[in-house]
């Protein structure tokens, strides 16, 4: 149907002009008179006003009022002080009538209570300006590896290899449970690929394969962990942006991960004001400000020694003790980019062994050439490591992993014919959104979260 979007209207209203316009009430003032209903069709922040003469209407307009109905209403738009604008309505027409049981009526919901409507939270503002902000969060991304000569893969949701080596992942299968087979393999040599298939936890392996002829290439799009936590950073289904580059060492993709993130931060800052002053207001005191600080920022570049050296020698009680060989908890991390620093931090060169078989050996032996962009206010928000490319180094580090080698043929075949040196990198596209958005739950920046014992 034929109508005006009310982002346009705001942007550029056409004052005294008659105008269609559609949307779902927000909230309705009803006088003897006079009524005042505000509708949203999602296209903006602000809420158009509708100016109602009941006089016009036999002094009532049944339906209108009622919260969360789907409307169309004709009328003139006339200057507003309060709202710049508001319509006085003409006629109406009901598209979708809403009974008094919507929940979502005036009152402010939890966050908690909300998820457990996830078919109709978005319609609420926090939702709806996340979904917002992950758009322009998603567009910047393509924007910027683009303009930045990377090419854009599609990787494989289903796979037969586990990129990470954990075990953690969801198997792809059109079998009934039986149990008449003698052993795994016999069990899946009838199923639909004629082996154990999984959902992905990752597109690099497929990634560094196209980047071994395209040179620099970008994946965007789902994984998914079956990773038993109920943490607030985790969730069973995710968004990733992965990137690989060949010719390309840990200092060169460090700078490319710095751009990037400068980049993508300072669209949504340029692009996304209404909604980041929302989250400010609602949910995080001095975002905005902590946003524009890592846009402005050089980041630090720290070894991870020197980081459990600072961390062993602060006045602080952790939690989890800092000692060489372990991962950084999310105190530490936290601790180094609030306290410490004060900006975006790159710890550097972590011990081989809380790390994945793929990230290239530094000739110490014990560590690799891999870092972690970590931001105040959330830890880890980018994993990113040089690959290794010597064959035999990658395949002892498989089996000290536990890795059946005979899986990863093909990615082995990348280090011998013309392997050359490269790098990448993964961010969660879901935990970016909750650092500009200030959600402190990853289950809040998505639309349906997928969690354990949690399929809505």
């Amino acid at each position: 149907m034929k109508h005006t979007d009310i982002r346009n209207i705001f942007e550029n209203a056409p004052m005294g002009e008659e105008v269609t316009v559609c949307g779902w009430v927000r909230t309705a003032r009803d006088s003897k008179n006079v009524a005042f209903v505000e509708i949203n069709d999602g296209t903006c922040l602000k809420n158009l006003q509708i100016v109602v003469d009941k006089d016009k209407f036999d002094g009532k307009i049944p339906g209108v009022f009622s919260v969360g109905s789907g409307v169309l209403m004709t009328g003139k738009l006339e200057a507003s002080p309060q709202n710049g604008c508001e319509l006085h309505l003409g006629s109406y027409r009901i598209l979708g009538e809403c009974p008094p049981d919507y929940p979502l009526q005036k009152k402010r919901h939890t966050l908690e209570f909300l998820r457990t409507i996830p078919h109709l939270r978005v319609r609420t503002n926090t939702m709806l300006n996340v979904q917002r902000v992950r758009s322009a969060l998603s567009y910047a991304t393509h924007v910027y590896f683009q303009q930045n000569g990377f090419t854009y893969v599609h990787t494989p949701i289903i796979t037969g290899s586990d990129c990470e080596g954990a075990g953690e992942v969801f198997n792809v299968t059109t079998k009934r449970w039986n149990d008449s087979a003698a052993n795994e393999e016999e069990y899946y040599a009838d199923d639909f690929f004629g082996k154990k298939a999984f959902l992905t936890v990752s597109g690099q392996l497929e990634g560094e394969a196209a980047a071994m002829a395209l040179g620099k290439i970008y994946t965007f799009g789902p994984t998914f962990r079956a990773e038993n936590s109920n943490t607030s950073r985790h969730v069973a289904e995710f968004w990733q942006v992965e990137p690989e580059v060949a010719f390309a060492e840990l200092t060169d993709i460090i700078e490319i991960v710095e751009g990037y993130v400068k980049f993508i931060v300072g669209y949504v800052l340029r692009n996304c004001r209404a909604e980041l002053e929302f989250f400010e207001r609602f949910y995080e005191s001095g975002l905005i400000a902590k946003l524009e600080n890592v846009v402005n920022s050089a980041f630090v570049i720290l070894d991870y020694t020197d980081a459990i050296a600072q961390l062993q020698k602060a006045n602080v009680q952790f939690a989890f003790k800092p000692v060489w060989g372990a991962e950084l908890q999310s105190e530490h991390e936290r601790y180094l980019t609030e306290q410490v620093y004060k900006k975006p931090v790159f710890v550097t060169n972590y011990p081989k062994d809380v790390k994945a078989f793929y990230m290239k050996q530094n000739p110490d032996g014990k560590t690799v050439a891999a870092t972690d962009l970590l931001v105040p206010g959330i830890g880890e928000i980018v994993g990113c490591s040089e690959r290794e490319t010597d064959k035999d180094k990658l395949i002892g580090a498989m089996r000290s992993k536990g890795i059946t080698v005979e899986n990863y043929k093909q990615y082995l075949d990348l280090r011998t014919y013309g392997g050359v040196p490269h790098s990448g990198f993964g961010m969660g596209l879901d935990r970016m959104v909750m650092y500009l958005t200030g959600m402190s739950n990853i289950r809040d920046v998505l639309l349906y979260p997928r969690a354990p014992k949690e399929l809505k």
